[in-house]
């Protein structure tokens, strides 16, 4: 009896699904992401073997570029309605007899970068439409003695945010003296305790090594 032979037919995949939900995530994706903003400073920061990772809250960072300046940032708190930044604005305009409306508020908060303003340019430096023209205010954070603003922003984001954790970020270029004023500072607001943000140091392979 012979044998039947059932027709031979190219499998066929239909795409279209798969095209429709990787459009979907990606026009999601474009509409819920925000670009990192640029730093006031570029930092190339050293190297070293610690993994530990930088919290993504209750943390307040200095930035130290080469040329002595400082800025300062500082998250909104691991809760939405804590709002930590503008609370801490506030605090600040209070003390500077500087009162902020409630759109500056907000415009500092969503500000994603490092600020380095002083106080007396706060509010033109929030009415910037531009980036641009945002960083001409970027010229660092008075720390001089008799201007001391630096001190003010530690212990007012310390007050407001009683866990926040200082995390000093500095170039392998910054010098020994900007380094010690801000630990001087930091030590005169009773902030011991920071963490070191670096680089993680790549893994160096030695195959003569393995080899044997």
């Amino acid at each position: 009896m012979p044998k039947i032979k059932l027709p031979t037919k190219s499998p066929h995949i239909d795409m279209t699904p798969m095209v429709d939900l990787f459009s979907v995530v990606l026009t999601f994706l474009m509409l819920t992401t925000t670009m990192r903003q640029q730093e006031p400073a570029p930092v190339d920061t050293p190297f070293s073997i610690s993994e530990k990772p930088t919290p993504d809250f209750n943390t307040m960072t200095l930035l130290l570029s080469t040329d002595d300046k400082v800025f300062l940032n500082f998250d909104n708190g691991p809760d939405t309605a804590l709002k930590f930044r503008p609370k801490v604005l506030a605090e600040m305009g209070k003390r500077y007899n500087i009162e902020f409306t409630e759109s500056e508020l907000r415009q500092f908060e969503k500000y994603p970068s490092s600020i380095g303003v002083p106080m007396n340019q706060m509010k033109e430096f929030l009415a910037a439409k531009e980036n641009t023209e945002k960083m001409k205010f970027q010229t660092g954070i008075p720390l001089d003695s008799l201007d001391n603003q630096l001190a003010m922003w530690i212990l007012v984001t310390r007050q407001v945010n009683p866990n926040v954790d200082a995390c000093i970020k500095g170039d392998t270029e910054t010098g020994f003296a900007i380094v010690k004023k801000v630990l001087d500072i930091m030590a005169d607001r009773n902030v011991y305790k920071f963490n070191l943000i670096t680089s993680l140091e790549a893994a160096k392979i030695n195959l003569e090594e393995i080899q044997q």
